[in-house]
């Protein structure tokens, strides 16, 4: 694993070898950052990363200027090497939040330019992300949710979603919160 873009760019990344993480590869996340560059400006957003694991994204998302990046997870392995390479590389806008991510959710009022999912692929509930993201409104006008999961999931039914993308076994799937038009 590696940072493929902005400040940190080319930092390996070396999480401990416990944590119970399926980490983004290498070539999704390039593609999907390919993805995000030609839709959203990178700069000053404010981002979600939910289930964040070993926390690549959030480090990804923070090294190519987001002010402020969220990251949630159950594992505190995960955060706790979020927080030291964080704190390490100077990303003094990541916050970490141990807890479970429907529980956050439920508890969560801010609004963001970009959520990030990435649940565990056998995780029951992943409709249920953009449905809740969704009836909270905890995207700003024009913001994006992407849900990371296996590619045999369809995630088309909820009236926001826009794309899905497939990288082998897994697919990103777009939902975009539409501006409204006073």
């Amino acid at each position: 694993m590696r940072i493929i873009g902005g400040k940190l760019r080319g930092l390996r990344l070396n999480p401990p070898n416990n944590l119970p993480a399926r980490p983004t590869t290498d070539l999704a996340k390039e593609a999907l950052f390919n993805i995000l560059q030609n839709q959203i400006e990178l700069e000053e957003i404010r981002v979600l990363d939910l289930f964040s694991g070993t926390g690549n994204l959030s480090l990804e998302f923070s090294s190519r200027g987001a002010s402020v990046v969220t990251a949630v997870d159950r594992n505190i392995n995960g955060l706790n090497f979020l927080k030291d390479m964080a704190k390490k590389h100077g990303l003094e806008g990541i916050e970490t939040y141990r807890a479970d991510v429907f529980k956050y959710l439920a508890m969560e009022t801010e609004q963001y330019n970009l959520i990030f999912a990435d649940p565990p692929y056998d995780l029951n509930r992943i409709p249920e992300i953009a449905k809740v993201i969704f009836e909270k409104d905890l995207l700003l006008p024009d913001g994006m949710l992407i849900i990371e999961h296996q590619s045999m999931q369809n995630l088309s039914n909820h009236p926001a979603f826009v794309e899905q993308r497939k990288y082998g076994h897994s697919s990103f799937s777009f939902f975009k919160k539409r501006a409204s038009c006073g």
